[in-house]
């Protein structure tokens, strides 16, 4: 988040409303037709938290934009996830047909801190992601429930430089794969260990190594190109992917 703000010029610790886009899921075209079409899959606060404290004031319009736009799918992602209970809308019942709840972890501690708080919380759809993983999470028993829909993992990227390890990635595949929830690895991170080696990975190339290594499940298309005008991009080593390349998103 912070590296991500800076790239901006924008204080990372600076709690701001944006000013243009706050309300985009309701905005429309000039011919009256939603900017954002129906079907997308929304992601909510990925540079911030959408459970952040300062955030309270602005939540409710949050809540009455979802709840209006009930043909887009939000995904809503937060390590805070001591305070998802106490901040749902109060007609969320136990839950809205297209809300994902998601909480992120990076370690075991934090996985037994916080997949209980969110296994407490109703929702139609759970998720949850381990990113930047840190160590490996053994996550039997909260997959064993039958209430997470899906697992994500990322290594650790931007500026920072703590490995992910193959084994980690493999023992998640593998409970995942037992429990038959979905498992998506997204990204190998800036430094990948495995076989006693350690690879650093330009970032352009993470997330297509990641879907070369067959360790999502189900295992997806393994071939994952480079376009040519990729190799010349200026972004090329902070890609995140982008409407030419598709296949890196």
């Amino acid at each position: 988040m912070y590296y991500l703000d800076a790239q901006r010029d924008r204080d990372g610790s600076e709690i701001y409303r944006t000013k243009t886009n706050f309300n985009l899921p309701v905005k429309k075209t000039r011919q009256g037709a939603y900017k954002i079409p129906s079907g997308t899959m929304l992601h909510v606060c990925m540079t911030s938290d959408f459970f952040l404290q300062e955030a309270d004031d602005w939540r409710e319009e949050v809540w009455d934009m979802i709840r209006c736009r009930r043909d887009v799918h939000f995904w809503i992602q937060t390590k805070r996830a001591e305070r998802m209970a106490d901040h749902l809308p109060e007609d969320w019942g136990d839950g809205w047909e297209n809300v994902t709840l998601c909480v992120t972890t990076e370690n075991q501690k934090c996985a037994e801190e916080r997949l209980p708080l969110l296994l407490a919380v109703p929702a139609k759809h759970k998720a949850f992601m381990i990113a930047p993983i840190l160590s490996e999470v053994h996550a039997e028993k909260y997959l064993a429930t039958g209430q997470v829909e899906q697992v994500l993992c990322d290594g650790e990227n931007y500026d920072g430089n703590r490995p992910c390890r193959y084994e980690w990635i493999r023992s998640l595949h593998d409970q995942c794969r037992n429990a038959d929830v979905p498992f998506r690895f997204l990204g190998t991170g800036n430094y990948f260990c495995k076989d006693g080696k350690v690879y650093c990975i330009p970032k352009a190339y993470q997330r297509v190594q990641a879907q070369r290594s067959g360790l999502s499940y189900p295992a997806g298309d393994t071939h994952v190109p480079m376009q040519p005008r990729c190799q010349n991009c200026k972004r090329k080593h902070s890609c995140n992917g982008c409407r030419w390349c598709g296949k890196c998103h």
